[in-house]
């Protein structure tokens, strides 16, 4: 065998891990950008609304 039955469950746990982490780079990054994005789609909103 290539592998031996025991790096399955430690490359499942890498993968884990990995999405973890993703998942605080984005929640992080979403909670420090998120006002400025809002921000961006309101005056986007607001500026359509006048030319209707």
């Amino acid at each position: 065998m290539l592998f031996s039955p025991r790096e399955k469950g430690q490359g499942l746990v890498e993968y884990a891990i990995i999405l973890a982490l993703i998942a605080i780079v984005v929640i992080a990054s979403m909670r420090l950008l998120g006002p400025q994005v809002g921000n961006t789609f309101s005056s986007i909103n607001n500026s359509m609304d006048s030319f209707f």
